[in-house]
This record gives structure tokens, sequence and C-alpha cells, in this order.
């Protein structure tokens, strides 16, 4: 009897592969990791730079975001606030043109440097970073998708919201279960971050939104963190916690050192979320700085 020979498909496909050149490989790499995402985005963290009104960190992570949009999925940009420091024009008018380079649509919200003047003035900044790509109509909105719901919450005064804030947050939180959600405020509520456990929102009613069975993740930046030196991303209780780092200053635990970075966040098809971290300039994500957490509520 001839002998019956079994190639298990793992062992198939690295023949294949190693029978492709390097960048074959790649590039069938490339195309699994693309049918298996079904969503993924870039977030943008505080920019406000001083004294000068520069943004050459914020124009180096647009033109990474701009040649990661040519090499794998990518489908916006999410910025988590303070872009203009105090509001002044002259920080707005400097950043528009970095902004408008980016290629895919940007979504802002407010912090509390955009409150130094008007949300007048941010809204019609942030559909000129846009020109056209898509219109933004209020400064707090939603973004649905098949699997999830991104909802962008600006802050109503300062970093902090007013009882109609925290009423707008749980009626989109209750409209879109039992969808899981992810929100993006410009700072988490005060004690999430030991770092600076007394910076953040205040308000009471936070509470309740934080407490909504739906609520997966709170995307914010605001702190200025240094990733290297920082607990940047966690999980308390069932929701998860990723800082987004400053892309010009760094504060905490001091200014001695700045690192520019920016995350990408990647929903795949068996529900899992990977938040990688990129250096400006750099091709690949820190492994160091990775985190993974389920919508269904497990563990990173």
């Amino acid at each position: 009897m001839k002998p019956r020979y079994r190639l298990s498909l793992t062992l198939l496909l690295s023949l294949l592969l190693s029978a492709c050149s390097p960048n074959d490989a790649a590039n069938t790499a490339a195309q699994q990791d693309a049918n298996d995402v079904l969503l993924r985005f870039a977030v943008l963290g505080d920019a406000e730079p001083k004294p000068e009104p520069a943004f050459p960190n914020m124009a180096a992570a647009v033109a990474d975001i701009n040649r990661l949009a040519t090499q794998q999925r990518l489908d916006f940009v999410v910025g988590v606030g303070d872009i203009a420091h105090k509001g002044t024009l002259v920080q707005y008018e400097n950043a528009t043109p970095v902004l408008q380079q980016l290629s895919l649509p940007f979504y802002p919200i407010m912090g509390n440097e955009e409150h130094g003047s008007s949300v007048e003035r941010f809204m019609q900044f942030a559909n000129l970073w846009n020109q056209g790509k898509v219109t933004l109509d209020a400064p707090s909105y939603v973004l649905e998708f098949d699997h999830l719901a991104l909802v962008l919450a600006s802050p109503d005064h300062g970093r902090d919201f007013n009882d109609s804030g925290i009423a707008w947050m749980l009626s989109q939180l209750k409209r879109l279960a039992p969808k899981p959600v992810l929100l993006i405020v410009h700072g988490a509520q005060a004690g999430a971050y030991a770092e600076n456990a007394d910076k953040g929102i205040h308000h009471p009613g936070f509470a309740e939104v934080i407490a909504q069975p739906n609520l997966s993740a709170v995307i914010s930046g605001d702190l200025h963190m240094d990733m290297n030196r920082s607990d940047h991303s966690k999980q308390l209780g069932k929701v998860h916690y990723l800082h987004i780092p400053a892309l010009e200053r760094t504060k905490i635990p001091d200014d001695s050192q700045h690192t520019a970075m920016f995350r990408v966040f990647s929903l795949y098809d068996n529900g899992q979320i990977k938040v990688d971290t990129y250096q400006t300039a750099n091709a690949a994500p820190l492994a160091r700085h990775a985190y993974q957490f389920s919508l269904s509520g497990n563990n990173k």
C-alpha cells in the first residue's frame, strides 16, 4: 500500500510563501490582513505647540499616515483635541495646511485649548482641514459602522461636560446598544490615569456614561504622557482606556524627552481590536506599546 501524505493548511501556506520573493510574501501577508480587517483608523493626539505656532511633528505624522494608507487599509483619522494652543487664529491657520495634506477624512473633536476661543472657530477650521472630504455640522457626533460605533464627544467647557453633554453621550450609547462603542473624549475621567489623577472629567454624571454595557473603550489625550514612562493602555472594570500621546510636547512625567507618536486601531473580523503605536518616521509599529482587546469584553 502506498503511503498517504496530508499537508496541513499552515504548512502548505508556508511552502507557498517560501517559493515567493520577499516582496511577494509581504504583499500576500498584507492582503490576508486586509481581508481580516473590518475597520482601521489612525488617531492623532494633542499638538498645541508653544511658544512657536509650528507643527513639524504633526506634519511627520500626517506623512506617515498617508504612506500607511497606500500600504494597508486605513479608513479615516481621528483627532482628540488641542490642536490650536489657546484657540488662537495663528495656531489654527498654521495647522491648516498641515492637516489639509491628509489623504483621508479627518474627524477631530475640541479640547480645552480650542475652548480658549469659540466653537464657531473650531467648526470653521475643522471643515477647512477636510477640504470637502467630510462636512461636520457639530463639535460632537457619531460614526456608526456595522460592527461598532465611535461616539466623538467634544467637551462643553475646558475638558469637562455640562449636564447636556452628559445627556447627549448617554442618549447615543443607549440608542446604539447593544452595538459596541468606542468613546472619543479629550480627557478621560479624573483618576483614570494615576500620572495626573486630578486632571480630567469631573462631572459626576460621567460615571453613568462609563457604566453603559456597550461601552468598550475610552480613547483620550490631554495629559501629554510619555508612552515610554507611563501606564498608557489598560482596563478599568470592563472598559479599556487608551491614551493618545501628544505630537508636539510631552509633559508627564516631565518635559525632558519627547517622542512624537500616533496610534492606529484595527478591528478584525473575530471581534478583536488591535492598537498599534507608531513613532514618526518609523515604518513599523512599536511592539512594546501594542495593546489588544475584544469587543465581547475579554481582557487584553
